[in-house]
């Protein structure tokens, strides 16, 4: 029986116009009255997916997610049960990196955002990704070794950022987890912590196994999750990669695909 259901929302829980719709909301709304724990899986803060969690009934301090693609595990009135960030002097690699690549750098750290001139004729787009964060213009030296370093990204057009990502060294895979959360959106983050790891965090916390989970995504951050609960479940609109790994393929993120997974795997399992 399905006890916990792990959702991304960009692409997933999400319309292409950032909403969610009622159908998933009412669907959402009656899994939680079941007793079913409804957690959003997601790269963002929980700054940012407030005024979400506000509208899916989710602010309880028995109400939890997952953000940080897996660095920050906690309840959403705000209370951490894990916590994982990035030493300075990765955050260093990686600048020394995306200078290289010409590609823009943000660095996430909790509801602040600093911005770093790795590519002047490629300006990050992450302010317009992500409107809830306060983005504060850096520098490299002005990094202080105690600041909290949560995650790196590039944000940067789809077909510029594809053809610099094919030129990321081996090396750099095998000491950060590296994906695309967006088309136009990549992420650095340390290396194991991944949406895996913070379901694996939350369910030992829950008394939650594994088969008792189940999780929708589209891209490939998404895919670890999926890999790890037992009802991987790929949205309709999800990557190739996304697709093979799920258990199952739902609709898509504009055809209310969470909705649907949730009433054949959860409710007719109740029923």
């Amino acid at each position: 029986m399905i006890k916990l259901i792990a959702i991304d929302l960009d692409g997933t829980l999400l319309t292409d116009a950032k909403t969610i719709s009622d159908t998933n909301k009412k669907i959402l709304a009656e899994a939680k009255a079941r007793g079913v724990k409804i957690v959003i899986c997601t790269g963002r803060p929980l700054v940012a997916i407030k005024d979400y969690l506000a509208e899916l009934n989710l602010l309880d301090a028995n109400d939890y997610s997952i953000t940080f693609n897996g660095g920050l595990i906690q309840t959403n009135t705000g209370e951490i049960l894990g916590k994982s960030a990035m030493p300075l002097a990765d955050v260093k690699d990686i600048y020394q990196l995306l200078t290289k690549l010409d590609l823009p750098m943000d660095v996430l750290s909790d509801a602040l955002c600093f911005q770093f001139e790795t590519a002047a004729d490629y300006p990050s787009i992450y302010p317009r990704l992500n409107k809830a964060l306060t983005f504060v213009p850096k520098t490299i030296d002005a990094l202080e070794e105690d600041t909290l370093y949560n995650k790196v990204v590039a944000a940067i057009d789809a077909e510029y950022l594809d053809q610099q990502i094919a030129l990321i060294p081996t090396e750099a895979y095998e000491r950060f987890e590296i994906f695309k959360t967006r088309p136009n959106l990549l992420e650095f983050m340390p290396k194991g912590v991944t949406k895996a790891f913070g379901l694996s965090v939350l369910g030992k916390h829950l008394g939650i196994e594994t088969h008792e989970m189940m999780a929708l995504g589209d891209e490939a951050n998404d895919l670890s999750m999926i890999d790890y609960a037992g009802m991987g479940v790929a949205m309709g609109n999800a990557t190739d990669g996304v697709k093979v790994a799920a258990n199952f393929i739902t609709g898509t993120n504009q055809a209310d695909g969470v909705a649907y997974a949730i009433q054949k795997f959860v409710f007719d399992e109740l029923n």
